[in-house]
């Protein structure tokens, strides 16, 4: 037997025998429940994604609810998820599978792959779950256990690599059953052989795996490319004024789009409270306002894929309105709790 034919057997007989990995979407035939599952684990630990899941399909059961529902209430319930475009896409092809296809998901590869949002990964799992289609997925659980098995050095992250674990992964797919296969390879790898700390011991690949056999388990798989990341600094103003405060909408195309925020201002480094009083912005809104600093926070963190945000929170009372604005709404606490803030904004209000 080959190594391709070792592997496809090896790795079905587990999943068969000893996958005992459980979430409510396995087995799920439902294209709009597997759709709002994958979009979900984009980026997402299933542990931080299933809550996040059951509340969805709670919420909208189907894409014309989704469609139906006002963004700010769609929003609200991703709050904390991050990569909020993933939520953006979501209601753009909710809102096209409901005026476009009659409320019925796309049942072909090609089809699904056209919904914003979805890419060859999404596509293929959708297609071989729900449909039973001979479509190989490919993530990073994927990428991992091909690359450990077969040896592969060729960087998972070129177009090289991509191209050549796309042929591997279909060459190996088992074309009766592609849904279980899928589904196994993609627990394996989650389970099994992890990141860190593989179970190479027990593995039941272990006598055909190159990378364990000589040895290349800690270096495999190969990424050619290193994030780059850029430091950001945020200083936020909660105005009170009669017990309701300032925020905004974010619009521009960056992080967080569409979501709330209260008064912003981006610094090349965190303010004091003395280094506040003289920006241009500060003075803009308070000048010959009666004010007072009531509080200000400690320095908070937040790591995202490319970008690290520091921030401060500092409260202002004043006995007046600001100067109207067009983007400023002034809204209750009350208000404030059915908005949806960027997890950096939500951390903080919560404790």
């Amino acid at each position: 037997m080959n190594n391709k034919k070792f592997f496809t057997k090896a790795l079905l007989k587990w999943n068969c025998n000893d996958n005992k990995r459980e979430m409510p979407w396995k087995g799920e035939k439902d294209p709009y429940k597997i759709w709002i599952s994958e979009i979900i684990l984009q980026q997402t630990r299933v542990q931080q994604g299933l809550a996040y899941y059951q509340r969805f399909i709670e919420a909208f059961p189907d894409a014309q609810s989704l469609a139906a529902s006002p963004e700010q209430k769609v929003f609200k319930l991703w709050e904390g998820l991050g990569y909020y475009s993933r939520c953006r896409n979501l209601i753009a092809s909710a809102k096209f599978i409901a005026s476009e296809l009659n409320g019925k998901f796309p049942e072909n590869y090609s089809d699904i792959l056209a919904l914003k949002g979805v890419g060859d990964y999404t596509a293929s799992a959708i297609a071989s779950f729900a449909y039973n289609q001979p479509h190989a997925v490919l993530d990073g659980n994927v990428f991992r256990v091909l690359s450990r098995f077969f040896g592969l050095e060729t960087p998972v992250d070129t177009n090289a690599g991509k191209k050549l674990y796309s042929l591997l992964a279909g060459e190996l797919l088992d074309r009766k059953n592609p849904g279980i296969y899928n589904q196994g390879i993609m627990d394996f790898g989650a389970v099994i052989c992890k990141p860190a700390q593989p179970l190479c011991d027990t593995c039941p690949l272990q006598l055909k795996c190159i990378a364990f056999n000589k040895q290349l388990v800690n270096t495999l798989p190969v990424k050619e490319k290193s994030i780059k990341r850029r430091e950001r600094f945020f200083n936020y103003l909660i105005v009170n004024y009669a017990g309701s405060f300032y925020v905004r909408k974010r619009s521009a195309k960056d992080i967080w789009q569409g979501l709330y925020e209260f008064i912003l201002l981006e610094t090349g480094h965190i303010l004091t409270d003395a280094d506040l009083l003289k920006t241009k912005l500060f003075v803009s809104l308070f000048n010959k306002k009666k004010y007072s600093i009531t509080g200000v926070s400690n320095a908070y963190k937040q790591q995202l894929t490319h970008q690290t945000i520091y921030g401060k929170f500092f409260h202002i009372k004043i006995n007046s309105p600001l100067k109207s604005k067009n983007d400023l709404l002034l809204v209750t606490k009350e208000q404030i709790n059915h908005l949806p803030f960027p997890k950096f904004i939500a951390a903080y209000l919560i404790d």
